[in-house]
């Protein structure tokens, strides 16, 4: 077992505010098996690492603790206007910049 996978799993699905049962529902498998990758007494197999990577939008390199820092948080904005992106945008940079005083 990789001994940052099971830490990685467990804050990923937690950052994405989802339940066990969630993340089986999303990658087909039983809620009692994700529960066994998050404690580390099961280990994902290629495929689903590679499934698990395209759910939280992040590297499989991430999840098997070859890269160290988190991934960012992708925002979808396939189907908007480029006035609604540049919307999103310029309410991201307002956030950024009351954070800061």
């Amino acid at each position: 077992m990789i001994n940052s996978l099971p830490k990685r799993l467990k804050s990923l699905r937690k950052k994405y505010g989802y339940s066990q049962k969630q993340v089986a529902d999303k990658l087909r498998l039983s809620p009692s098996i994700i529960s066994a990758y998050e404690t580390g007494e099961r280990t994902p197999s290629t495929e689903i690492l590679l499934s698990i990577s395209y759910l939280y939008n992040c590297s499989v390199d991430y999840l098997l603790g070859k890269r160290m820092t988190e991934p960012k948080v992708i925002i979808d904005t396939s189907g908007l206007s480029d006035e609604q992106i540049n919307a999103i945008n310029y309410l991201i940079k307002t956030i950024r910049e009351k954070q800061i005083d």
